[in-house]
Order: structure tokens, then sequence, then C-alpha cells
């Protein structure tokens, strides 16, 4: 089974947060692993944005080491396209969309979306995604 990891769910693993525990177990518990190329920027921007200089450093290589077990979604034009339209018919943030985009890329709503945002995990119940996390 492939699980979709969105930037909230990510974050949790790096930053010691609410629910942090139930999403590093729900991360553990599934060996494939799938997120969008933009995560990488999400999860890099907060990491230097909630941890002090050497923490975010620290922080930085390990979800470096921990991408190699991630399938990565490019935001080519085909996600891209689906994400405008997902935007244009849900309402959804653009951030957002480009997650679900993604995801439905890789086979949602079969493959459960693992989310901590609640505008996200609305937005991914309305397209008919199975969501962990909230």
């Amino acid at each position: 089974m492939s699980l979709y990891v969105d930037t909230s769910a990510l974050l949790k693993r790096y930053v010691d947060e609410a629910d942090s525990e139930i999403a590093v177990s729900l991360l553990d518990s599934d060996p494939s692993l799938v997120t969008a190329r933009h995560s990488i920027v999400e999860v890099r921007r907060n990491l230097a944005r909630s941890l002090a200089p050497h923490e975010a450093s620290l922080a930085r290589a390990t979800f470096a080491r921990d991408l190699d077990a991630f399938a990565i979604v490019e935001l080519d034009r085909a996600t891209c396209e689906a994400a405008a339209g997902i935007a244009e018919s849900i309402g959804v943030r653009t951030l957002d969309a480009l997650h679900l985009a993604a995801a439905r890329r890789v086979g949602a709503p079969a493959v459960p979306f693992l989310t901590f945002d609640l505008r996200q995990a609305e937005g991914a119940r309305r397209l008919g995604f199975v969501v962990l996390g909230v």
C-alpha cells in the first residue's frame, strides 16, 4: 500500500508538535510513501522558521536522507493543470491543490492521504479521498 503524505504530516517527523507521535507512527507503518516535489520547499521553509539554526540544520539533513524512501510526484504540466482544475472546482489553496493533484496522480482515492491540515483534509474528502491524520 502507498500513503500520500502532505507537508503538515512530514513536518511532524522533524518538529515536535501536537500529533507528532501519531504522524510518525503512520509514516513508519507504510514502506511506500509518496509526496509532491513542492513538499521539499515547504518542509525546509518551515524547518527554518520553526527551529533554531543548528536544530534546523540537523533536521534538514535528516529530511534529505528520509526523502530517499519517498516516491516524488513531479509538478509537471499535467499535475499543475489538474491542480488548477481542483482549485477552481473546490476552492482550495494553491499548495493544497498541488498536493491533491499529486495524490490523484498516484491513485487517490485508493491511496490514503495523510494530513494534519484541516482545510487540506476537507478538500481531500470533497474529492473522495481516504484521509488519515485529521
